[in-house]
């Protein structure tokens, strides 16, 4: 199984405890020790809790990350979602920056993207995705 990075849907449905990736979580940390997520998707999911002052579930969410990685932007991210920003763009297909930027992430450290988001990061060149949710 290779390592993955997971996006914000589908880690909020791990928290929710959506049968099929709950499982797909368990398969996966059966072979790797941690779980990747990237830094955005811990921007979202945090600006999320606290926006709806959810105490309980931003503790949960600390501990999970404090286990696991937070994939950081780097600069080899950054240049692969600029060039996957100008090639959609010129084929007439453009992708929200947010997931740009996680598929940068996801391809910078050749990654498969975990997402329910499929007809958005199935326009990018290149990144590998997978859905969890089936």
């Amino acid at each position: 199984m290779k390592p993955a990075l997971i996006d914000t849907d589908i880690l909020s449905l791990f928290f929710h405890g959506h049968p099929e990736v709950v499982a797909h979580f368990g398969a996966y940390t059966s072979v790797h020790s941690r779980i990747n997520f990237s830094i955005i998707t811990y921007y979202e999911i945090l600006s999320g809790l606290k926006h709806r002052d959810a105490h309980k579930q931003l503790a949960v969410f600390l501990e999970f990350a404090a286990q696991n990685h937070v994939a950081p932007l780097t600069e080899r991210s950054v240049t692969l979602s600029a060039d996957i920003y100008a090639d959609t763009r010129a084929k007439g297909t453009p992708v929200d920056d947010i997931d740009i930027l996680i598929a940068g992430i996801a391809m910078a450290n050749d990654w498969v993207l975990v997402t329910g988001n499929r007809q958005h990061f199935e326009k990018i060149t290149g990144l590998e995705v997978e859905d969890w949710c089936e």
